[in-house]
């Protein structure tokens, strides 16, 4: 499915908070006035007269080693042409953004007001002393090839127009499995280009020094083909210019093996494709539109490999598989340039990886059993998380064979425990949990649909495929919210519990209600009378199957949701208890915190049903639970009963579950202190590995240190998740945001999937 982006949630997303995508924090102590004499007057001086007596110091004492430019005039912006250096503004933060987030790289987006070669080369030479490495981004062709390689000659750091090498790289790579599977040899098969700027005339090259024939090439410009006896070519295109015969793209189709676009949108016919060689390829790779639509060219030729730009259809070739590791790679080894060796490098890696045993969390992330080698995986998918341990260490393992490396690397095991340490194992959790969701939707009643929060809420787990809304509350209202507020929620089912047309439902809830309730304090006429109660209604929903998930709690108190889902749905048949978990996003990494909503002062039993439900939760988020028990003391330090509880909880579970990573009771402090704890307790399960869940030993202690870490640490806090409920009920905190609402929809809809398997 494509994703759906509304202009006013792309514009609300870009100007909320602290306006634009990225900011500069801080890397060491600030708080005194030492530290700050440290950080600026005097101290300072002393690693600037280090750097002036040895220049190469500044990769020691400054940030430079790890900081990028990300440099456009804004003359060729993603598919919006040439809209200046302030538009394109938004597209570099988002770049610089990238790069943080797959690769650990800090970045520094300049737009430079300049169209003019010789001012844009000098203005980018004289920032060199800053920066590790610059990736030159959205400049027009032909002007960013001169730029690139004059920048190239004069600076001596790593330089990539990431417009023109990044697709290279990934298609490259494609290509080369693509032809794999087909079993033809890149020096004999038969290309046509449609296109001839940065990206397709880089992409060639590659291709050439792949193996590819210069003269198997037919380049298609606006103008048509690049033949020999034009008078109008650049530099660049007079390389394609093999042929002397004008012809057609129709007819330079015919019996052609590989199809590369990089033009517009719906050029390419199916008679064209069916007119290819046997088993074509065809790399369709203008955006948002490719030159022919995905199904169109399978229905033409059955027997096709396609490649796209786009992230709804296989093989998509994306930048975002390159340029982030192979920055990483160069600025590791302070790679003096990019060269052809690291790129060639970087794809043969990637092709590499193609061919490897695909992690469950890809394929769960793309809806897949099974992702495999062959016709419709080609490529790496973006989220993989292999990436950065594979492209990453090739390119700087090429970087010091080519001799441009200035610090090569000696012990590859410690450099690849160190990329893992950039990122955290972790990091994609929140991305899994929604595409995990698009997996398999499910039907969500949202029990507050009066709250315009809750309604955009709606609309975007409606429009991203993670949910079927379902709406209660007064539709008049409903009604006009959407209206009023440009969502298209029209066809999304609004029920409103207290209407005259909801009474025959209410008296079958009522009914049914009364039932399980009757020897409970209800009579007949109060259950009756309490379905017009949305939570009530809501509840009774999912427990006759009428919907698969409720979410609740915006605007009302924690008990007030909780009550109706025990009194209607109740506990799962091994829970001892409900309890609430929050999932922390730290920049270390998740932690899942438990009990956090529920339990004052859990007995022993309690706290090992608390654990052994927060560990299944956990797992089912295909990660595994590393569990520390936490108390005010270490290992039999204090004799006081809250301390002896969860000592015997542990010992209890580890004597029933040998398998899991766990241990206490145990400080929060020694819990995160490897050194701390293999000096003083180096038995500990968690001596080799942090851990990653964290249990309570009472409500205030857990609820205490969620807020804290949200509100102090900064963490994000997705939850409260409620366990132990026989079907997914979860409850918001009160004022959430948008965000958080979805975040809460996903993981109902997830609860939703593995509950509904485990009936089966």
């Amino acid at each position: 499915m494509a994703q759906l982006i509304r202009k006013e949630d792309a514009l609300e997303y870009h100007k909320k908070g602290r306006p634009g995508k990225i900011e500069v924090i801080p890397t060491k102590e600030t708080k005194t006035q030492r530290d700050l004499a440290l950080a600026y007057s005097p101290g300072v001086a002393e690693p600037c007269k280090e750097i002036h007596e040895n220049p190469e110091t500044v990769y020691d004492y400054t940030a430079k080693g790890n900081l990028v430019a990300v440099i456009s005039n804004g003359t060729a912006v993603l598919g919006l042409g040439d809209i200046g250096p302030e538009a394109s503004k938004p597209v570099m933060e988002g770049k610089g953004l990238l790069f943080k987030i797959f690769a650990d790289i800090d970045v520094f987006d300049i737009e430079l007001n300049s169209t003019d070669i010789d001012h844009f080369v000098s203005v980018v030479k004289a920032l060199e002393p800053t920066f590790g490495g610059i990736n030159l981004e959205d400049i027009k062709a032909p002007e960013c090839f001169e730029i690139e390689t004059r920048l190239k000659k004069e600076l001596s750091i790593p330089i990539m127009h990431d417009d023109q090498h990044g697709t290279a790289i990934i298609s490259g790579a494609a290509l080369l499995n693509a032809l794999e599977v087909v079993k033809k040899d890149i020096g004999k098969v038969k290309f046509v280009i449609s296109g001839a700027g940065a990206s397709a005339i880089s992409c060639c090259r590659i291709y050439i020094a792949l193996g590819a024939n210069v003269k198997n090439m037919y380049m298609f410009d606006s103008k048509g083909l690049i033949t020999a006896n034009r008078t109008d070519l650049d530099e660049n295109k007079k390389l394609f210019a093999n042929h002397t015969t004008d012809q057609s793209l129709a007819d330079a189709m015919k019996g052609a093996d590989v199809f590369i676009g990089l033009s517009k949108g719906n050029i390419l016919s199916q008679d064209m494709v069916k007119s290819m060689a046997d088993n074509p390829i065809v790399f369709a790779l203008a955006n948002p539109d490719p030159e022919i639509p995905y199904e169109d060219a399978i229905a033409a030729r059955p027997d096709l490999i396609m490649a796209t730009g786009r992230s709804d259809y296989p093989n998509q070739v994306n930048n975002v598989l390159g340029f982030p590791y192979i920055f990483r790679g160069a600025l590791d080894v302070r790679a003096t340039s990019i060269n052809e060796e690291m790129k060639l490098a970087a794809v043969k890696a990637l092709a590499t990886l193609a061919k490897e045993p695909v992690p469950d969390i890809v394929n769960v992330a793309y809806n897949e059993k099974s992702l495999r080698y062959g016709p419709t995986y080609i490529i790496p998918k973006p989220i993989d998380p292999r990436l950065l341990v594979t492209v990453a260490p090739a390119v700087a393992k090429a970087a010091i064979e080519s001799g441009v490396a200035r610090k090569p690397i000696t012990d590859w095991e410690a450099y690849e425990a160190e990329l893992y340490r950039r990122l955290g194992s972790d990091d994609n959790l929140l991305r899994f949990i929604i595409n995990k969701a698009k997996q398999n939707p499910k039907r969500v009643v949202f029990a507050e649909a009066e709250n315009l929060k809750v309604l955009k809420a709606a609309q975007i787990a409606k429009d991203d495929g993670i949910a079927i809304p379902i709406l209660l509350g007064d539709e008049k209202k409903i009604r006009e919210l959407i209206e009023a507020n440009n969502l298209q929620l029209n066809d999304v089912t609004i029920i409103d519990p207290r209407s005259d047309e909801q009474a025959e439902t209410r008296d079958k809830y009522g009914a049914l209600f009364f039932w399980k309730r009757h020897r409970r304090g209800y009579n007949m006429y109060e259950a009756r009378k309490i379905m017009r109660e949305r939570t009530y209604f809501g509840c009774m929903m999912v427990e006759t199957n009428e919907a698969d998930a409720l979410i609740s709690g915006l605007t009302r108190q924690y008990p007030n949701t909780l009550r109706p889902a025990l009194e209607i749905i109740g506990m799962e048949e091994n829970a001892q208890r409900v309890a609430g978990m929050y999932i922390m996003l730290t920049k270390k990494g998740p932690l899942f915190f438990a009990d956090t909503t529920v339990n004052f002062n859990p007995t022993e039993d309690e706290l090992i049903d608390i654990t052994l439900q927060t560990a299944r939760a956990v797992e089912h988020l295909n990660i595994k639970p590393r569990i520390a028990m936490l108390s005010y003391s270490n290992f039999g330090s204090s004799a006081s009963p809250e301390a002896i509880t969860v000592r015997n909880a542990v010992a209890r579970i580890k004597n029933m579950h040998p398998e899991l990573v766990i241990d206490g009771e145990m400080q929060a402090g020694v819990a995160f202190n490897k050194d701390l704890l293999r000096e003083n307790y180096p038995f500990s399960d968690l001596v080799n590995e942090s851990p990653n869940t964290l249990i309570f030993p009472n409500l205030a202690a857990g609820n205490i240190a969620y807020h804290l870490l949200q509100e102090v640490g900064g963490a994000e806090a997705v939850g409260p998740i409620l366990l132990g409920l026989k079907k997914p009920v979860h409850v918001l905190q009160l004022g959430s945001s948008v965000r958080q609402i979805v975040n809460m929809v996903a993981l109902a809809v997830v609860d939703a999937q593995v509950k509904s398997q485990q009936q089966v």
